[in-house]
């Protein structure tokens, strides 16, 4: 799918946890709800960080385009590394590693560890990454044709204030883990989620993704998962933008209002 999908699908599917916690009786607070949101969106456009032409990609200048050749490479020489007989042969890396339930789970458990481990700054760092992707995903019109400095400008700013209000007593920095030193240790289920809301999407599109590796299954390690052939559809094509993206705007919403009590 295209960025914009990605990153409503991945607010949407926070908004349903949301829902889901309200319904068990764990209401999230107001502040959880909406940054887990954000990250989600924004992490939602992280596994394509293996593809020059991607968003994340173009997000933070010379530092992310260098990071996706990293990536870029790295994702290749673990294909080749680890692929079967059955995989086909390939050029790049991809809708490889990065597109992997494996690599959704190190980033998110990362992220976690860097918000216990280095503080307010690291907090921050979380929220600006992934609220400046939330803009180039949820707002991409207006991102496309503003400089990347105001989209940075209003990642840090934004971070900065949500930061400061996750920090105020029943507000969500404890939430889930409550234990002393655990304050934030809940951001890395956005990223997580987000990442495979993104691998699910693209398994919906005509070439599959390669959730489950390294399971190996038969003779691929790198196994195209997706449903029959006659159900998936292109990128960008119009049931992604016709028919997905306004039923994920639809369940967001009801999501959200759910989450909060209002229905």
């Amino acid at each position: 799918m295209m960025g914009p999908a990605h990153s409503l699908s991945g607010a949407a599917a926070w908004l349903g946890v949301g829902a889901a916690a309200a319904a068990a009786g764990h209401t999230m607070p107001w502040p959880v709800l909406v940054v887990g949101a954000l990250i989600t969106a924004g992490a939602a456009l992280a596994p394509d960080l293996d593809h020059k032409a991607a968003t994340i990609s173009r997000a933070f200048g010379p530092v992310s385009k260098a990071l996706c050749e990293i990536v870029d490479k790295l994702s290749f020489a673990v294909y080749k590394a680890t692929r079967k007989p059955g995989d086909p042969r390939r050029t790049g890396g991809h809708r490889t590693l990065t597109h992997t339930w494996l690599w959704a789970v190190l980033i998110g458990g990362g992220a976690s560890l860097l918000a216990i481990t280095a503080g307010r700054w690291g907090v921050l760092a979380i929220l600006f990454v992934h609220l400046v992707l939330a803009v180039e995903g949820l707002l991409w019109r207006a991102a496309r044709v503003s400089s990347d400095v105001l989209v940075w400008l209003l990642g840090a700013t934004s971070a900065w204030l949500l930061a400061g209000v996750l920090d105020k007593p029943g507000n969500g920095a404890d939430w889930l883990f409550s234990a002393p030193g655990q304050e934030y240790l809940w951001l890395g289920l956005p990223i997580v989620l987000g990442a495979l809301v993104h691998d699910i999407g693209d398994a919906l599109t005509v070439s599959g993704c390669p959730i489950l590796w390294p399971i190996p299954l038969g003779r691929k390690r790198w196994y195209p998962i997706g449903p029959p052939k006659g159900m998936r559809f292109r990128a960008g094509s119009w049931v992604e933008l016709k028919v997905l993206m306004p039923a994920f705007m639809v369940l967001g919403g009801v999501g959200g209002a759910s989450a909060l009590n209002l229905i």
